[in-house]
This record gives C-alpha cells, sequence and structure tokens, in this order.
C-alpha cells in the first residue's frame, strides 16, 4: 500500500491550486491560535517545490498570517484567564509561580516555540495569559516565525528537486516508519 505516496502526491496538488495562497494564509493563522495541526510547513514546502520562484513570497505570507494568529491567540489567553479567574476555576496564588517563569524566560519560550515543532499556539495562549508585553511577543514571534519559514524556503529552493525526487522514493518507507515510531512510543510512555 502507498498511503503516504498518495498523500504526498494530493499535498502537491494542493500546493498548485488556485486556491493555496489562501489555504496556507488560513493554516497560518489557525494553526498559531487555535488548530492543534497541521502546521503550515505541510503546505509550504510544497508549494515552494512546485513554484521556487515564489518560495520567499509564499514565507512572507505564512510568517505574517502566523503572527496574526498569535496574536489571536495571545487575546484569547488574556480572555481565557480573566475567565478561568472570574469562575473560580484556577486560585490567582496559582498563577504566581507560572508568572514569574513567564516574566524571565517569556521571550525564550515564544521563540523557541514560534521556531521548533513545540505547538506555536500555547506560547501565545500562554503569553497573553501571563500578560507578556505586546511589542516584544510581536517582535520574537516575527523573527523566529520568519526564520522558520524563510528556512525552509531557502531549503526547497536550494534542495527542492532532490528532496523531492527522494521523498517521492520513499515516502511510504518514512510514514510507515513513523507509525511505528509513535505506537512504540505510545506504549514505552504507557
Amino acid at each position: 500500500m502507498q498511503i503516504f505516496s498518495r498523500i504526498y502526491q494530493k499535498a502537491l496538488e494542493w500546493a498548485s491550486s488556485q486556491f493555496a495562497i489562501y489555504w496556507l494564509s488560513i493554516v497560518s493563522f489557525l494553526e498559531s491560535s487555535v488548530l492543534p495541526y497541521p502546521p503550515p510547513d505541510i503546505l509550504l514546502a510544497p508549494m515552494a517545490l512546485k513554484q521556487p520562484n515564489k518560495a520567499y513570497s509564499f514565507a512572507l505570507i505564512a510568517t505574517i498570517f502566523s503572527v496574526l494568529g498569535g496574536l489571536a491567540g495571545y487575546l484569547l489567553g488574556d480572555v481565557l484567564l480573566s475567565f478561568l479567574l472570574d469562575y473560580g476555576l484556577i486560585k490567582p496564588e496559582s498563577i504566581i509561580s507560572i508568572k514569574d517563569f513567564f516574566d524571565r524566560y517569556g521571550i525564550w519560550v515564544v521563540g523557541i516555540a514560534a521556531f521548533s515543532p513545540i505547538p506555536y499556539k500555547l506560547a501565545t495562549i500562554s503569553a497573553g495569559s501571563m500578560a507578556m508585553p505586546l511589542l516584544p511577543f510581536v517582535l520574537i514571534s516575527l523573527v523566529a516565525r520568519a526564520a522558520r519559514y524563510y528556512l525552509i524556503a531557502i531549503l526547497i529552493k536550494k534542495y527542492g528537486a532532490q528532496c523531492d525526487q527522494w521523498l517521492q522514493k520513499y515516502i511510504d518507507r518514512l510514514g510507515y516508519g513513523l507509525i511505528i515510531v509513535v505506537i512504540f512510543g505510545a506504549w514505552y510512555a504507557g
């Protein structure tokens, strides 16, 4: 069965769609604020692969809409904390140590989450709920998200054809291997 090959081909088709930029914008926004996945990379990479001359434009779109989504997550965090406090679902004393940690390391938490596979939305919601200053939040989000998406664009522009050939050949093995690793990890953790 070549399930992952079909999924990869479908992603390449979506990347060629006339609506690809809109989907990239929507996914970038939602993934940064409320959606658990997929990350915009899943659309950005095939879009850059199909149209390498537009790779940097696609990275810019992903960056802008991801940071806008991060702002929505920030606002959601502020509202969520107020709700939890107003209804007594969380005690103000329990927030003090978290707030202290976020005051010291919040910029690093947001920066690492914005660049790495760690869900960025957790950092955006946390930043809002812990009242991280907005300007540093926006600046580190812009820098880290741009670094992530432009790195993808650069790598695809430079190695895209080789990556595509390699993925065409090994995508199914990689996909099944990942499933085995996830199952083993769940079994080991349980």
